[in-house]
């Protein structure tokens, strides 16, 4: 009974451990945050780089069939973004109509997802080094996707990267656009830190 009662005591606090830090956390931190404090001058921690958000999006409006999303669409984009961020996706509508686009007010437009804290940095890491290998023919990212504010935007071409991912089990394949959020930063500063952290950008010569 007394080793009966001692495995169940493990298992509960097996059960309660919390989970692993973040180990990019753990290297912008350690390691990251003193290059960019030596590179551009920082004095107070305070104002260096923050990545405060990652958003995954994935637009659903060109399928809409009159005014609602097919359900073999609407299932597989959940299905995939709760898979790769493990949270229950968001479905956004339009806010104005576009007749260019064959957007419409109020309609169906995308779900979406914001990941913070923990869940960021660990969808990041994923990002970096298993999704990110699997694209077909790759060759780095583009550093174009930068904005003035250091916030940084890309594009995946099917959710079948991510190994979660069973493409076999998938009826509809569809894209995604994920969008790195800084705070206190601009773009030379937003792309010295993601490289530091691993990103795949394309080769430097070809950074404009």
């Amino acid at each position: 009974m007394a080793k009966d009662k001692g495995k169940k005591g493990d298992a509960a606090q097996a059960q309660a451990a919390p989970p692993p830090a973040p180990r990019l956390k753990e290297a912008f931190e350690r390691e990251v945050a003193p290059k960019l404090d030596e590179k551009f001058g920082i004095r107070n921690p305070m104002a260096r780089p923050k990545l405060e958000k990652i958003t995954i999006n994935v637009n659903v409006g060109r399928h809409l069939d009159g005014t609602k999303i097919p359900a073999n669409v609407s299932e597989s984009v959940q299905h995939t973004l709760r898979t790769i961020s493990g949270q229950k996706p968001v479905l956004i509508h339009a806010k104005r109509s576009v007749s260019n686009f064959k957007v419409r007010a109020g309609y169906p437009t995308a779900y979406k997802v914001t990941l913070r804290r923990d869940r960021m940095w660990h969808f990041l890491d994923r990002l970096i080094h298993l999704a990110t290998p699997r694209i077909k023919d790759f060759r780095g990212l583009s550093r174009k996707g930068f904005d003035q504010a250091g916030n940084y935007s890309m594009g995946l071409t099917e959710q079948g990267v991510f190994p979660e991912i069973n493409m076999a089990e998938v009826s509809f394949t569809h894209g995604m656009n994920i969008n790195l959020s800084f705070s206190n930063s601009d773009r030379e500063r937003s792309e010295f830190a993601l490289e530091a952290l691993g990103m795949p950008f394309a080769k430097t010569e070809e950074k404009k």
